[in-house]
């Protein structure tokens, strides 16, 4: 995990944060600048078929917000079960392969050690801590642990969580995220990634807000598909400012 730090560590000062002007609306807002930065929020995946989805929209999440460089934790037996994640698929949303590491840990234990480590780094931009089935260790205690390191760092943690459950947790928001057909493009070509999420529960605020979106990864933001409104008026926390810098290489290491 060391080694990995000191990677992030000069991707932080190889790309200075840069300001986004305010949304007109709260809608409009995570959908352009992405979730509220400094804080821990969940992603569900609320099928086993929807495990791709939901990690296509954590990435596309960090690039709205410009929250760059990302960092990607996961166990080994997770890679051996799922298999890597494709540098072609990242580039296809929009994310340059030189601004993620990846980390491989030995085993849930581990994840919860090298993630609280990681949200203390102040280098970060995101951290997504991508974790399988009921994962116990992943309680209250934990995420509260993660939501505090969060606050301090400023980095924003994204707690993927595939084929689980919603359990007690700390984070500010729980996402449910299901994978929807794209619309074609006129050519009938393939259209752009397509989501429903819903928003299960906000922290101190009304949740059940369901949005269809898809990710224009050219101008990096969610766009409402057509007829497609939120069912409340959910006011969100959202990101205040976007990455302007492009990134240095960095290259995938085995944390641990």
């Amino acid at each position: 995990m060391r080694e990995s730090s000191a990677l992030i560590e000069s991707l932080r000062r190889a790309a200075p944060f840069g300001v986004s002007a305010g949304a007109r609306d709260p809608v409009e807002a995570w959908l352009r600048q992405g979730l509220a930065r400094a804080q821990l929020h969940e992603l569900y995946a609320l099928d086993a078929q929807d495990a791709a989805a939901a990690t296509g929209f954590a990435v596309a999440l960090a690039i709205a917000a410009g929250a760059l460089p990302l960092l990607w934790i996961r166990t080994d037996d997770a890679e051996r079960r799922h298999g890597r994640i494709l540098g072609a698929g990242l580039v296809e949303l929009g994310m340059a392969p030189t601004a993620l590491v990846i980390a491989s840990v030995a085993d849930e234990a581990g994840l919860l050690r090298a993630a609280a480590d990681a949200a203390r780094c102040a280098g970060l931009g995101t951290l997504v801590v991508e974790s399988h089935d009921r994962a116990p260790r992943i309680d209250l205690t934990a995420t509260r642990r993660l939501m505090l390191a969060a606050e301090a760092s400023g980095v924003t943690v994204l707690l993927l969580r595939l084929g689980a459950e919603p359990t007690p947790s700390a984070a500010t928001t729980r996402w449910g995220v299901t994978a929807i057909p794209s619309t074609p493009l006129p050519t009938d070509a393939p259209g752009h990634p397509s989501f429903a999420v819903e928003l299960l529960r906000r922290r101190g605020g009304p949740a059940g807000a369901r949005w269809r979106v898809e990710w224009k990864r050219d101008d990096r933001y969610f766009a409402p598909i057509a007829d497609s409104a939120p069912l409340s008026g959910a006011r969100l926390p959202v990101a205040a400012d976007r990455a302007a810098a492009r990134h240095p290489r960095a290259p995938v290491r085995r944390a641990g």
